[in-house]
């Protein structure tokens, strides 16, 4: 794909990628216009949606609000710009946590409590039975994942702590060369991209595919729309129009490989959306710098 050359991914190595035939539909979820799939005694709300390797809630918490688990799989939070604070606890950690930062919590019985009205984002494996069945979409991928692969995890993180806080994310100054704010864990990776204030110039869209992942882009405010286009095959009749949805936060849209994509902010004010990958993305990966706790999550030897 053509990205400009001031874009970070002009990086990255370009795939000629497969035939987008058998490739799953785009699919959009504005919260605002949906009942949430759980709605907690204080009146927070949830919803959850499953994609092929994930499944997402989106929480609106009301104070006092607690979740408690017990995963088989690591779990990460995205904690979204919002006022009140997280306190995360396993049988051994008890850590508080502030907006806007990332969370992982490894396998295990954990819960969480919420002070004040709290939003945040939780991102489970597909091993999450409970929350697959929740799913506003769980007939989506009954036949199958389409052109997405399933996700192997990657390696176990770098020390003992049950509980990692990757806080104080506004603070992370822009780098040149550097894409956003990435981070990783051993199944996703969320890229909390830069706010934009206003729409993006129309003449610097980066229009590219995935050829076997998903990106599921969640709009935390502000207005975008998302131009995806299915390839041309030789057979006209078989052609598909392109998608040119316009969709405000909250919201979360699931665009399947290998469809061309470009997320376009068009908001007068303040954008701001967060890509999650999952499992996490080798091309990020191998980028020097890009991954900021790749210090905390090794990627798999094999790859090196």
């Amino acid at each position: 794909m053509a990205y400009l050359a001031s874009d970070p991914r002009s990086q990255l190595s370009a795939s000629s990628g497969p035939d987008a035939d058998a490739a799953h539909e785009p699919q959009y979820f504005d919260f605002s216009e949906l009942a949430p799939t759980v709605t907690t005694g204080r009146g927070g709300r949830l919803w959850t949606v499953r994609a092929a390797n994930a499944a997402v809630v989106y929480a609106e918490h009301a104070d006092g609000d607690t979740v408690e688990r017990e995963d088989a799989d690591e779990t990460m939070l995205v904690v979204l710009p919002s006022r009140g604070r997280l306190v995360v606890r396993t049988d051994g950690e008890t850590v508080g946590v502030e907006p806007t930062s990332v969370v992982t919590v490894q396998p295990g019985p954990w819960r969480y409590e919420v002070e004040g009205a709290l939003r945040l984002l939780r991102l489970h494996t597909v091993a999450a039975s409970d929350l697959l069945d929740q799913a506003l979409n769980g007939e989506a991928y009954a036949d199958g994942l389409g052109l997405s692969v399933p996700a192997d995890p990657w390696p176990a993180p770098s020390g003992d702590a049950e509980i990692r806080v990757y806080d104080a994310i506004e603070d992370i100054a822009p780098q040149e060369g550097r894409l956003g704010r990435i981070l990783r864990g051993r199944h996703a990776m969320v890229n909390l991209l830069y706010p934009r204030v206003g729409p993006r110039d129309p003449r610097t869209l980066s229009p590219h595919t995935h050829d076997d992942f998903e990106q599921l882009s969640f709009v935390d405010a502000g207005e975008y729309v998302h131009h995806i286009r299915r390839a041309w095959g030789n057979d006209r009749t078989a052609w598909r129009p392109d998608h040119h949805r316009e969709i405000g936060g909250p919201s979360l849209t699931i665009i399947p490989p290998p469809l061309v994509h470009t997320s376009e902010a068009v908001g007068s004010g303040e954008n701001r959306m967060v890509d999650i990958f999952a499992g996490p993305r080798e091309d990020f990966s191998r980028r020097p710098g890009w991954v900021l706790n790749a210090d905390d999550y090794p990627w798999p030897e094999t790859d090196r």
